[in-house]
């Protein structure tokens, strides 16, 4: 017996029918059956579902005589299945790597629950991706089972078939089955999830929702829209047929007038002659069901009018909203001139030379070369006064309560931003900030480039989608200082930015803390963040930090079988993933990174606010082409790059050097030589050790754990660094920039 019956009926989908199939039988875990459904289609899914059956034995085919419709099609493989779990599965719609392997962990982990309720994300036509909005639903569910009375939010989800599977005994019991119609999902889903006694969630993306730009029948002008009537009325009768579920009812005649609303609202979905009848059906079957003594929602009191008085109030709304529209951009406009005016009336007041902007990573917090210059700023010359720009009250309620902030574009913001001295960031400040002459901007970059970056974009026109290099560069006029770690940063940044900044040969502030991680405080730092993520002290910690791919949208590419590779390393070692930040807020933690991370298979530290403290408690770095390596290099601990696709990566974001050639450490170009450097320890023999000296000797010259210091004393207090840590002031000016591009 299988472990899952993946149920697949179709219907004109044979441009996307092997796709879908493909991502089926090519997933790792391979105790299923597939029961594929021609529903009668008139193009050549019959003969695909027939050439598949034909080399895979776990493919069997049933050939409908007449087209059945999609729900009576779903019924029609049920009989044929014999596995655990049903998963029904739309023949347009594809599975997410590993997605099979996880549902089934996650079964066996719970005890085979009655529903396994799991993530998704819609995949556009044009390419782009975007997660399920109500993710949160299914981490907040939590590990154990539950039933939809004791979390009704489960039913905010989108309320279809195929992001859940189902204890095969459990339907067949109850007897559910699909009926004949559009939205067949509502009168399975709600019955289904009504009647669970144990529901379990998956906080995993395991299927990708095709989004097609025709075809979507849900999608489609026609009177089939009425059917969404018929269907409301059988989830009310399966309700009325069991007396413990009554206390449901005002959930259902709230989300049934909710559905038909927006069914109505919709331009595309009824004949603008039909819409008359479609409001009147809706209101009857609201007032049919409409639970005694229950009051009506504020939204849904229109349904107890007429038509006419619908549409007077659709009409009103959109007048009102079009209004709000041309009000917004007068007042915005007003606000405007209202901005300006009190900027320039700021600029008249003289510069303060004691007060420094600070910000970092667009304004996410105390956070990289900015924050650590900050803190010997505040421990060495605590008469300046240190402001943050962050940009939310949500990243301002997580700072220190010591530390000065201003929101983002506030009256604050503007103010201070007039009066000045000194702005530190490691990103371009915003280009409605107008640089004022006297005051000083110290840029600190993100790191060592090893990809093209800015002008050097302009011959990447690929990597530079989305990118305005011109404002960019624009924004960097305002530079007067540029930080740089290596001379190949000095040389990448004066070609990248040509603009007229002095190079400051200070090394990374930031990295401070991994220059001298030997001395005992970087050692009880280390201590302190291994405790925190919850790693055994006398683990062996492997990070593995990935970067983003220009060639693929949104970015992340699953290079690495994460789970595969936690499972090699074996007993004794923790695998910590940091993802890149630009990645941190999109789909790829969903594919697998946070159920993995909730299961202790591997530790997820994309959140941790500062990387420092992450390379700290790490033995050993395992990285495509993240600019961490060369941060991570400071520490003299092992580097592995793992290269499987750095000619794709090459030609389409473009690199100032061949890192396969110039490694900090080992090199692999499969996962199989991954794998066996990592478990033979090979990642830090000889070879190892004298690949990453010739690299620290590179790109670390300048770094000597005095970084933030040296930014201080010559740039913001305009004293001289001198050899053993002597300071001098240079007369006369609060910088000297003779003094600035000296070793």
């Amino acid at each position: 017996m299988p472990r899952f019956s993946i149920i697949v009926p179709c219907f004109k989908v044979q441009g996307f029918l092997r796709e879908c199939l493909d991502s089926v039988l090519e997933q790792s875990y391979r105790d299923i059956e597939v029961i594929a459904v021609d529903d009668r289609s008139p193009d050549g899914c019959g003969a695909i579902l027939d050439e598949y059956a034909a080399r895979d034995d776990r493919v069997r085919v049933l050939h409908l005589p007449e087209n059945a419709g999609l729900g009576r099609a779903r019924n029609a493989g049920m009989p044929l299945a014999g596995g655990d779990y049903l998963f029904f599965l739309d023949s347009d719609d594809t599975l997410t790597p590993g997605a099979l392997r996880a549902m089934a962990d996650r079964l066996d982990e719970t005890g085979d629950p009655d529903v396994l309720v799991f993530d998704y994300a819609r995949t556009y036509w044009w390419g782009g991706t975007r997660r399920n909005a109500l993710a949160h639903v299914l981490a907040e569910a939590g590990d154990g089972a539950f039933t939809a009375a004791a979390h009704p939010e489960i039913l905010d989800l989108l309320m279809v078939v195929w992001n859940k599977v189902y204890r095969r005994d459990f339907v067949e019991s109850n007897g559910f089955s699909f009926p004949p119609g559009y939205y067949e999902d509502t009168p399975w889903t709600f019955p289904v999830m009504l009647s669970a006694e144990r529901i379990v969630t998956l906080d995993r993306i395991c299927l990708d929702y095709r989004q097609r730009r025709q075809g979507n029948i849900l999608s489609t002008t026609s009177r089939k829209h009425f059917d969404i009537h018929d269907q409301y009325e059988r989830v009310f009768a399966f309700v009325d047929s069991r007396p413990a579920l009554a206390g449901w009812r005002p959930y259902l005649h709230r989300k049934m007038g909710e559905h038909c609303l927006d069914i109505l609202a919709k331009p595309d979905r009824l004949p603008p002659c039909d819409k008359g009848e479609f409001f009147r059906r809706t209101a009857e079957l609201f007032a049919r069901h409409k639970p005694a003594g229950e009051p009506v929602p504020a939204a849904l009191k229109v349904l107890e009018g007429g038509y006419t008085a619908y549409r007077a109030k659709r009409r009103a709304g959109q007048a009102g909203r079009e209004l709000a529209r041309r009000g917004g951009q007068v007042r915005g406009a007003a606000a405007g001139r209202a901005r300006r005016g009190l900027t320039a009336l700021h600029g008249l007041r003289p510069l303060d030379p004691e007060l420094v902007l600070y910000s970092a990573f667009s304004h996410r917090g105390v956070l990289g070369d900015p924050g650590a210059v900050y803190a010997k700023a505040r421990e060495i010359a605590p008469h300046l006064r240190g402001v943050w720009v962050v940009r939310d009250e949500e990243t301002a309620a997580r700072l220190p309560r010591d530390v000065e902030h201003v929101l983002l574009d506030s009256p604050a913001y503007r103010r201070l931003c007039a009066r000045a001295g000194f702005f530190v960031n490691n990103v371009n400040w915003p280009g409605s900030l107008v640089k004022r002459p006297g005051s000083v901007h110290v840029h600190t970059h993100l790191g060592t480039p090893l990809k093209y970056m800015a002008a050097d974009l302009l011959r990447r026109p690929g990597a530079r989608h989305g990118v305005d290099v011109p404002q960019m560069l624009r924004r960097a006029d305002r530079w007067d200082y540029s930080l740089v770690a290596n001379q190949h940063a000095e040389l990448v940044w004066e070609r990248a930015y040509p603009c007229h900044f002095t190079s400051v040969r200070s090394g990374s502030p930031r990295n401070d803390v991994l220059v001298n991680a030997g001395g005992a405080a970087g050692v009880r730092a280390a201590a302190a963040v291994r405790a925190r993520l919850g790693v055994p002290a006398a683990h062996t910690v492997v990070l593995y930090a990935p970067t983003r791919r220009e060639y693929v949208r949104g970015g992340h590419a699953e290079r690495v079988d994460l789970a595969r590779l936690a499972a090699d390393l074996g007993e004794g070692h923790t695998l910590v993933v940091r993802l890149h930040p630009s990645l941190a807020a999109g789909p790829a933690r969903g594919l697998g990174l946070t159920e993995l991370h909730r299961r202790g298979v591997l530790v997820d530290a994309t959140d941790e606010p500062r990387v420092e403290d992450v390379m700290l408690a790490s033995d050993v770095l395992v990285t495509d082409y993240s600019a961490l390596m060369f941060d991570y290099a400071n520490l003299d601990r092992p580097i592995v790059v793992h290269a499987d696709d750095w000619a794709a990566y090459r030609a389409s974001r473009g690199a100032y050097f061949d890192i396969t050639a110039d490694a900090p450490g080992h090199v692999s170009r499969t996962y199989g030589e991954l794998s066996r450097l990592l478990v033979s320890g090979r990642w830090r023999d000889g070879e190892s050790a004298r690949l990453r000296a010739g690299f620290r000797e590179r790109f670390c010259a300048y770094e000597d754990g005095r970084a933030a210091e040296r930014v201080v004393r010559r740039l913001l207090l305009g004293e001289e660094f001198l050899p053993g840590g002597a300071v001098a002031r240079v007369p006369g000016q609060a910088v000297s920039r003779d003094l600035l591009t000296s070793t």
